[in-house]
């Protein structure tokens, strides 16, 4: 079986560490695979840093049609037997290159909740026939997907996964040393990049909300800017808050100071699957969270964690509170969600997607 991985981001987010996932997984399956992704991305330096063998085009602008004619060469030079495609960028580009003659048939991911523009090109986009199968994230992704899909057979859910043996760390104090923070305070923490569907305006609610009943709480927003770090830096300093909450920006090293975190606090208004709360889990932090998008499918609320409403400061705030002070719950949501986790380990989502492509590839099945 030989696998084309199409990847358009030009940063590293969840959808990156998952193509990393999914090929670690595949070369232990004995899949031969590429990369496709852009020039100067995060994923074409983590392809060089791993010699993982992988392409890379120059997008210039939005619809470049000569990366279609690109991935059309490709695939011919290199009897691709299947082209998986991370992204919207990527389908569009595969797209036009379907359009001018590649038969190579197509997996598609779908990792967002919102729905399907309701264009001509949209739908011949999504309905085209190299499309073989779409992967949702969760059954809510899948379920917003559904109406913009004429053939529901090509419909598959795949969950996200997550490496459960990098999470084996205890507390170690790294971050409550690094920003000089008393063992005596609680942490509430969210790790997701700063942008608008993550609705931070809701976390910097919510931590107001805290602090006026207990003023000896620390924040912390673990992430890089996805494009609204100047406007949460502002809203924080309008509060009045900047000496509460901290953006720390991307880190490496979520595992080791994660364990620290006494709730994980994370805000969502969208969110295909967010493998965020299964680090969480995985790491044993009691999980406060939004009901946007697929996080039901991770958290049952009063068993594993605990769900309010989209934009809710003040439900989450309760549940904050609760968290704070009830031990023996605690207890319960990390023993169940470290059952929970279980489910979401990469290499089940990447045998999981290995029999889609067999399904897709009858020779292999």
């Amino acid at each position: 079986m030989r696998i084309l991985h199409f990847s358009s981001a030009q940063t590293w987010r969840g959808g990156e560490q998952q193509i990393a996932y999914l090929f670690e997984a595949l070369e232990k399956l004995g899949v031969q695979q590429w990369i496709f992704c852009r020039r100067g991305s995060e994923l074409a330096a983590h392809c060089l840093f791993r010699n993982w063998p992988h392409f890379t085009y120059w997008k210039g602008f939005s619809v470049n049609p000569f990366i279609g004619f690109q991935l059309t060469k490709i695939c011919s030079q290199l009897s691709i037997d299947l082209v998986h495609l991370h992204d919207a960028h990527s389908h569009t580009f595969a797209y036009m290159s379907a359009l001018i003659g590649n038969q190579t048939p197509y997996v598609l991911s779908r990792r967002v909740d919102f729905r399907v523009r309701n264009s001509l090109f949209s739908k011949n986009k999504y309905n085209h026939p190299s499309i073989k199968k779409i992967i949702s994230v969760s059954h809510k992704v899948q379920a917003v997907l559904a109406p913009a899909i004429d053939d529901h057979t090509k419909l598959e859910v795949v969950h996200s996964g997550v490496d459960l043996s990098k999470f084996q760390y205890k507390s170690t104090g790294i971050l409550r040393k690094e920003f000089g923070i008393s063992d005596r305070t609680p942490v509430i923490a969210n790790v997701a990049a700063i942008a608008p569907h993550k609705d931070y305006y809701t976390f910097v609610d919510t931590a107001a909300i805290l602090l006026k009943k207990q003023p000896n709480l620390h924040f912390f927003i673990i992430g890089a800017d996805g494009g609204e770090g100047t406007a949460i830096k502002a809203y924080i300093a309008e509060k009045r808050l900047h000496s509460f909450i901290q953006l720390i920006g991307f880190r490496k090293d979520i595992p080791r100071i994660l364990p620290e975190v006494d709730v994980f606090l994370f805000t969502s208004k969208e969110e295909g699957l967010g493998t965020s709360v299964l680090d969480a889990l995985a790491c044993g932090v009691p999980v406060v969270a939004t009901d946007a998008g697929g996080i039901p499918e991770m958290i049952t609320s009063q068993q594993n964690g605990l769900l309010a409403a989209v934009g809710d400061s003040q439900q989450l705030a309760k549940y904050v509170e609760t968290v704070l002070s009830q031990e023996e719950l605690v207890d319960t949501f990390i023993k169940n969600g470290k059952v929970a986790v279980q489910s979401f380990d990469k290499a089940k989502t990447a045998k999981k997607t290995y029999d889609i492509y067999k399904s897709c590839l009858g020779e292999f099945a």
